[in-house]
């Protein structure tokens, strides 16, 4: 027996039935009522079943069929006014809970009054559905949980049981995610006095359905249990708990957010809330301006900030079909579209979405911290456990007065009489060490217009801000207050566009601004010598004595110039040149300055995307920097440039790298270029394998020492040098014309595995090693081919396994096994990586265009061509395939990745050992890699 729902005549049912499952209206809905849950239609339709006199089982399906209907239709209603409305939350909110409140009302009166009727209930057997937590508040996402609490006078009883069993039944069938549970009031009471996250629930209890008095009992009980004497306890343990959400999520500007319970996410919002109602009793936020814990404007912030992270939640969990909290990079682009954000001028929808993003997040803190600095003002919160302990009262300037341990304005009149004080103040609180408190804050931020021209150019506003910076010992400190109150960007304006700016790619963990502040962490590590270990060359000439004005305000304008369309560099060039002298730098620093932002990239592309050991890669990077003064300076900007990209960014690969640049550059800068030629570096390379090699004949050495041609010795070290040898050396023994020697070793020095292969030279080696290593889930960080004078290819690739570590040692032998059989043939590379080479779903929303570039001028003996796209696994067999089908000789590659981009730089030469001079043979070689990747890129994604 099935139904017609919704199109079947439905009979008039009683207004008070109806009125038992029709659902309260807190508010605005974002659309008609009835559209979303009619209680008249659906009354009737369970109406006409029950007089049909099916049984339970029957009954209650056909009741979950009338229900399914009308959930899917609602939910329709819903989602389409949400589409034209995309940042309606809070009606939206409503709507679901509106929709929801529905199903289980409808849900309480089948159970209770169809499927299992009572004539005269006794005063036991009662029920009062209660809805607690989010859906408590009335707060419902699409996918949210529902929360319920049955409670019951006393021990339950087997018709309660039974209701609430079929219940659940129906909302399950309904797909509901339903968390639940069945309680007296004196459990309640007990369950919450013990366990805070129940009493979190309780505070935020609506009744539902069922016998209302008994949800009356219960409000009133839990206000005279869960007094005011219980309140410290309870704000300690919210506090507590959202310590570890945000350890456990990650800071405000980590770029893949999670809106619920990250950092200046929902929950922050939820948790003032709920310290709020606990100890001052309030329904709604709102009456906490009234109580003086919030000013009118920041209750205005407060609901702008909740509005937007609901639209966010809301628009995840449609996009995805369920509760997903996690704004990933995949779902960023599909949001931001659902809101309307469009590309403007050098930024993508996305990036300015996510820059609003991360602005209310920044909001949802400030708020945070006013509001438990007033709960301390009022002895409702405790004092940091230091300073409880260790209360010694500061001394701090006149102007200024200590309140509960934070740095407050004795006199706001006099203090805003000199303008200079808005910059004073964060001096202070580095000269105390104390944190400032909100109140201060507060009325820094309503006074930003003071901060004009005028006090831009002001000699003490210029000395103060470069205190900051350099005397205090840690920058981070001010700088970070300053930016999240507006004062540095009103300080220095052209700061302003880069506030919270996001950089929609997987390279960097923090918008433009947090990276700037992370350098300066780093800058003032390294000069307080807590990172002489992990950072010997950038301590050492930070101990040697470098301009640290000059570097500090390098590091915070380098990447000034970011989201327009201009290039960076350039146009962070262009910015300081303003900036620093206003900033009061000499000509001298302010032109070290310019050039620094100007070529702040410099030393990492030479490093990781130029082939190092080439002497035209040190002598142009000499040309470039011209003076050691600058090269130091230079080094330590990219040192901290790169640390501060994100937490995973640095590695030894890295800093072998830039040790190795500045070592040469500096060698080459103080005693000459000619230093550089590669007759000179060879001697000495095999002056030292001779030396390593003792135990060798002396033919046998002469041997070795003359079949390599002048690259081999500069481009590979002493180890390398003698595991070459060895394996050539047992080629040969072997006597098998078709053998291969493979060695893997650990490379501890660049947080790599050196992989080691030599064999007899024929076309197209270099790719199929390349195929081979991507077959068995190698990433490639760096290679060098070599052939011999007497027809042998030593081939010298560095690889990390996928979290870019080297390969532990017991991994090896399985490694070599597999390798050795992709190289023989037993595996088809290009067969393989049909099913192999996937970019994942949250990766697919970057675009990265390809750039092919062909430099005839940074190698002396080589063609450089640089490919600059989308990394994935396959990508450098397909360009080396590529190659090698075009006769192609790959002497090196460099490989640098940032993220989803990869720069793969190839040194080559033609079949006849010259360099690629013709446009028509650079047209032809571009069109072939071009295919290459596109036909690659079409593979993985397919």
């Amino acid at each position: 027996m099935t139904l017609l729902h919704k199109h079947s005549p439905v009979p008039d049912s009683d207004p008070e039935k109806i009125q038992r499952i029709t659902p309260d209206l807190a508010g605005d809905l974002i659309c008609p009522p009835d559209r979303i849950f009619d209680p008249a239609q659906i009354m009737g339709q369970i109406e006409a079943l029950a007089a049909e006199g099916a049984d339970n089982a029957a009954l209650r399906s056909e009741v979950v069929a009338i229900l399914r209907d009308t959930q899917k239709a609602g939910r329709n209603a819903i989602a389409t006014a949400f589409a034209e409305q995309p940042f309606a939350a809070r009606p939206l909110t409503r709507s679901y809970t509106y929709l929801t409140d529905g199903m289980v009302r409808t849900a309480l009166y089948v159970a209770s009054e169809i499927l299992h009727p009572l004539a005269n209930p006794t005063r036991s057997e009662r029920i009062a559905v209660v809805a607690v937590g989010g859906y408590g508040r009335g707060e419902m996402a699409p996918f949210s949980d529902v929360d319920l609490l049955f409670l019951t006078p006393y021990k339950i009883t087997a018709w309660a049981e039974s209701v609430i069993e079929s219940m659940l039944y129906i909302l399950w069938d309904l797909r509901l995610k339903v968390g639940h549970s069945s309680r007296t009031i004196r459990d309640c009471v007990r369950m919450g006095q013990e366990d805070q996250t129940i009493r979190t629930a309780m505070l935020e209890q609506r009744f539902l359905a069922g016998h209302a008095p008994l949800a009356e009992e219960l409000v009133e009980t839990l206000k005279a249990e869960m007094s005011d004497r219980t309140g410290r306890e309870f704000i300690e343990a919210k506090l507590e708990e959202r310590e570890k959400r945000h350890r456990k999520q990650g800071q405000r500007y980590m770029v893949e957010p999670n809106v619920k319970e990250g950092k200046g996410g929902l929950r922050d919002l939820q948790s003032l809330y709920w310290i709020a109602k606990y100890i001052y009793g309030v329904q709604d936020v709102a009456e906490l301006v009234g109580l003086g814990l919030f000013e009118a404007e920041e209750f205005e912030t407060f609901v702008q900030a909740e509005e937007f992270l609901w639209a966010v939640r809301s628009h995840l969990h449609l996009v995805t079909g369920r509760a997903t909290e996690q704004l990933s990079f995949d779902l960023q682009v599909e949001v931001a579209d659902r809101m309307g954000y469009t590309d403007r001028a050098g930024r993508r929808a996305v990036e300015v979405f996510m820059q609003r993003y991360f602005r209310e997040a920044t909001a949802v803190g400030e708020l945070t911290r006013i509001f438990l600095t007033k709960l301390e003002a009022a002895h409702k919160k405790s004092g940091p456990l230091l300073e409880r302990i260790f209360r010694r009262k500061r001394r701090v300037k006149a102007g200024y007065k200590v309140v509960h341990n934070r740095l407050d304005i004795e006199d706001p009149e006099a203090f805003l009489a000199d303008k200079v004080n808005l910059l004073r103040l964060f001096e202070e609180g580095l000269r105390t060490g104390m944190l400032i408190h909100p109140d201060a804050m507060r009325l820094v931020t309503a006074n930003l217009d003071l901060i004009d021209d005028d006090m831009r150019n002001n000699r003490e506003a210029r000395r103060i801000f470069l205190d900051l910076l350099l005397k205090h010992g840690n920058p981070e400190r001010a700088l970070r207050r300053m930016n999240e109150l507006g004062v540095l960007s009103a300080f220095i304006p052209e700061f302003e566009p880069i506030v919270a700016m996001m950089q929609f790619n997987m390279y960097h963990s923090y918008t433009v601004d947090e990276h700037i502040i992370q350098c300066i962490i780093n800058l003032a590590q390294i000069e307080r010598g807590e990172l002489v270990e992990s950072l010997p060359l950038a301590s050492g000439i930070l101990e040697a004595g470098i301009d640290r004005k000059v570097i500090y305000v390098a590091l915070l304008l380098h990447d000034i110039g970011k989201g327009r369309e201009q290039d960076h560099s350039i146009l962070g060039a262009q910015i300081a040149r303003k900036v620093a002298p206003r900033l009061g730098l000499s000509k001298a620093d302010c032109e070290t300055v310019e050039w620094l932002v100007r070529y702040h990239l410099l030393m990492s592309d030479m490093a990781q995307k130029r082939d190092i050991s080439d002497p035209r890669t040190v002598r142009d990077f000499a040309k470039a920097v011209k003076t050691v003064k600058r090269l130091d300076l230079l080094t330590v900007l990219t040192v901290c440039d790169i640390r501060g990209v994100g937490p995973n960014t640095w590695n030894n690969w890295k800093a072998t790298l830039l040790r190795a640049l500045h070592a040469e550059t500096k060698r080459a800068l103080e005693t000459g270029m000619e230093d550089l030629n590669r007759a000179n570096r060879g001697a000495g390379a095999k002056k030292a394998l001779r030396a390593a090699l003792d135990n060798w004949s002396k033919a046998d050495l002469k041997t070795e020492t003359g079949r390599h041609y002048d690259p081999y010795w500069q481009g590979l070290n002493l180890s390398a040098h003698v595991k070459f040898a060895e394996m050539l050396r047992a080629l040969e023994e072997s006597g098998d014309a078709g053998a291969m020697e493979i060695r893997l070793d650990p490379d501890e020095d660049r947080d790599a595995t050196r992989a080691c292969f030599a064999m007899a030279d024929h076309p197209g080696i270099f790719a199929r090693v390349a195929g081979a290593l991507a077959l068995v889930g190698a990433n490639v960080v760096d290679a060098r081919s070599y052939t011999t004078k007497d027809g042998y290819v030593t081939d010298a690739f560095w690889i990390q396994d996928a979290e870019g570590h080297p390969y532990e040692a017991a991994r090896l032998p399985r490694l070599t096994q597999m390798i050795q059989k992709t190289l023989k043939g037993e595996v088809v590379a290009s067969d393989a990586f049909k099913s192999r080479d996937k970019i994942k779903k949250r990766e697919r929303a970057f675009n990265v265009p390809t750039h092919i570039t062909f430099d005839n001028d940074g190698s002396e003996i080589y063609t450089i061509i640089e490919v600059d796209t989308r990394d994935r696994p396959g990508l450098l067999y397909d360009l080396a395939r590529a190659l090698a089908a075009s006769n192609v000789y790959v002497a090196n590659a460099v490989i640098a990745t940032y993220g989803e981009q990869v720069v793969d730089t190839f040194y080559v030469k033609d079949m006849f050992g010259l360099k690629y001079y013709s446009e028509g043979k650079q047209h032809a070689l571009e069109s072939r890699l071009r295919q290459a990747i596109t036909d690659g890129a079409e593979r993985a994604d397919s």
